[in-house]
């Protein structure tokens, strides 16, 4: 059960694997965790047209950050429009979630850092101190890291400083 109920919680539709995209990602990020799992009744079938007993919605919390899963059909699907940014310290810790979030979503759709997972959600695994090289005051050194990132599809961490070193 979570504790608190959080101001704004990110609502992802999902066409029926909802509950599996939540067990994904609560393996993937620590501090995560499963909460109430509401399935659909009888009720409204003929709304709806989901299956009584399949899963609704499923409630979840990544490192501390609260989602919902609605298993709402196929009428809308995710796009690049909204991503979620994972902020990383390390390489290994850029590996990490490169790996996991990536595998089964589509190569052409990594790009600078940005990956589609396999439920089509977008992803954004950002090392923190390439968003520090990218606003240092040198324009000069903040372009070199822009261009080296833009050829990139998951960031090298040692690669963009390199670039920022000239």
């Amino acid at each position: 059960m979570m504790h608190s109920v959080q101001k704004i919680t990110p609502c992802l539709w999902f066409n029926g694997n909802a509950e599996a995209a939540a067990r994904l990602y609560t393996e993937i990020f620590p501090n995560s965790k499963i909460g109430q799992i509401l399935r659909y009744g009888e009720e409204g079938k003929e709304i709806h047209g989901q299956e009584p007993g399949s899963v609704l919605t499923v409630a979840f919390e990544l490192d501390g950050q609260t989602f919902t899963g609605l298993n709402g059909g196929p009428l809308f699907q995710f796009s690049e429009a909204i991503s979620f940014q994972v902020n990383c310290e390390t390489q290994d810790e850029v590996d990490h979630y490169w790996t996991q979030l990536s595998q089964g979503g589509p190569p052409e759709a990594q790009q600078c850092g940005w990956l589609k997972d396999r439920f089509g959600v977008s992803w954004q695994i950002v090392p923190t101190i390439m968003v520090k090289l990218l606003g240092d005051p040198d324009p000069v050194k903040a372009q070199r890291v822009m261009k080296a990132m833009m050829g990139m599809k998951k960031i090298d961490i040692a690669e963009i400083k390199r670039a920022y070193a000239g």
